[in-house]
């Protein structure tokens, strides 16, 4: 990162919270949807997605037990509930979420 970049790491405790901030984001204004990234980092499996705008950064993180084993995740707009599916499906109301797999980052996780 250039020396004026400033990046904010929060870490949460449960997929819910995480994925609420995939949902508020996608009723923005902008309606843009932060993409899901895992990644083996120190030994550690970890979620995390990216927000911010010019110059700033806020990286939304957790710890997970263990690789996700599906490709995507399934969100319900309405109620946040979700699933881990194999594949895009064809329900409307819910967010279809790529798990992306990342073999190194830049990133500096706490």
């Amino acid at each position: 990162m250039s020396q004026g970049d400033q990046t904010t790491y929060l870490r949460y405790k449960t997929y819910e919270d995480l994925l609420k901030v995939i949902l508020y984001s996608s009723q923005s204004v902008l309606g843009t949807i932060p993409l899901l990234y895992h990644i083996n980092h120190n030994n550690q499996d970890i979620l995390f997605l990216q927000t911010g705008g010019v110059g700033t950064s806020t990286v939304h993180h957790m710890t997970i037990k263990e690789k996700p084993s599906k490709k995507f995740i399934e969100l319900k707009r309405l109620s946040g509930e979700f699933n881990f599916v194999d594949k895009i499906g064809n329900d409307g109301m819910s967010l279809y979420i790529p798990i992306l797999e990342l073999e190194k980052s830049t990133l500096k996780f706490l």
